[in-house]
């Protein structure tokens, strides 16, 4: 049978990860972390694909080759970590590889009643492509490890009151430094980020300038990050920062611009200047205008005379 003809599964439970996985029963029902040290892969799994419903997070600490995460492959060379949310498809590779690290498996259940539960949404990682994934530092490396055995220590204590409060808090001091170390990697590969801001102005720029401006609509976060080849969330992250601006207000500072060009140096009224720009309403070009320059579009063009 050929890799594609294999059946999709769902995985709902913890239990049945590790099962499938052909790892121990986890020791506690809403979270399990697996050591790849005790991770053998059966060939025979090559290709089969499911679905889980729990978020996860892969720590590879050396590793040589690539490695299938999700639905693309990850470069692991330099070691890292990378995320997923639940509902998302994963692919076992089956390939024989040799590395070291821990993946670690938490049911939303777990976090549900806690702070977490409603703010792990602003941990963007979990939604961003395979090829975003978190290059680490030695030093970086070492914090992680650390938190990893923490987790693992904690997991192998017999479980009480206070375990699950003492594991919620163990990931959150993990994706708190996840987000710090992400800010890091913005920075220090501030050189080739400062390519992809070009290209996204380059690309805005055209797509402003051109005839079908008013045909193609407002640009959109998604249409940048197709043409970026990078996820939405990534994209807004690493301009935000670099810059202090989400995706949004990139497209939004841009329109401004190109208005204020277009109200000062052209004869169009200000309704022609919003279809031109991609507004389906003026009204709406006029509420942006004032939100972003503290005077409307007819105050603006009447400074100019």
């Amino acid at each position: 049978m050929k890799a594609s003809d294999k059946k999709t599964h769902v995985v709902t439970s913890i239990s049945t990860l590790m099962e499938w996985i052909a790892q121990p029963k986890p020791l506690h029902p809403l979270i399990a972390l697996v050591n790849y040290s005790n991770l053998a892969v059966n060939l025979a799994d090559a290709g089969t694909s499911f679905i889980i419903n729990f978020y996860k997070i892969s720590f590879k600490r050396k590793f040589q080759g690539q490695v299938r995460y999700g639905q693309g492959y990850y470069d692991f060379d330099e070691g890292g970590l990378a995320f997923l949310a639940p509902n998302q498809l994963v692919t076992m590779s089956g390939e024989e590889s040799s590395y070291e690290g821990y993946s670690l498996y938490f049911h939303p259940d777990l976090i549900r009643h806690y702070p977490l539960g409603n703010t792990i949404n602003k941990y963007g990682f979990f939604s961003y492509a395979v090829s975003e994934a978190l290059f680490l530092s030695e030093k970086e490396k070492s914090i992680v490890t650390d938190l990893f055995d923490s987790i693992a220590s904690e997991l192998a204590t017999n479980i009480d009151s206070f375990s699950q409060d003492i594991i919620v808090s163990q990931i959150e001091l993990l994706l708190n430094y996840c987000n710090r170390f992400y800010n890091r990697q913005f920075i220090t590969r501030k050189a080739i980020y400062n390519d992809l801001i070009a290209k996204l102005d380059a690309y805005l720029s055209t797509r402003l300038n051109g005839q079908n401006a008013s045909l193609s609509g407002l640009p959109s976060v998604r249409e940048l990050s197709d043409y970026l080849a990078v996820s939405p969330r990534y994209l807004t992250d690493m301009l935000k920062s670099l810059t202090g601006q989400s995706t949004q207000q990139f497209i939004h500072n841009k329109l401004i611009e190109k208005a204020k060009d277009m109200l000062s140096t052209s004869s169009l009224s200000i309704a022609e200047i919003a279809y031109e720009l991609g507004f389906e309403h003026p009204q709406s070009f006029n509420k942006l205008f004032k939100q972003k320059t503290n005077v409307s579009p007819v105050e603006f063009r009447q400074s100019f005379n």
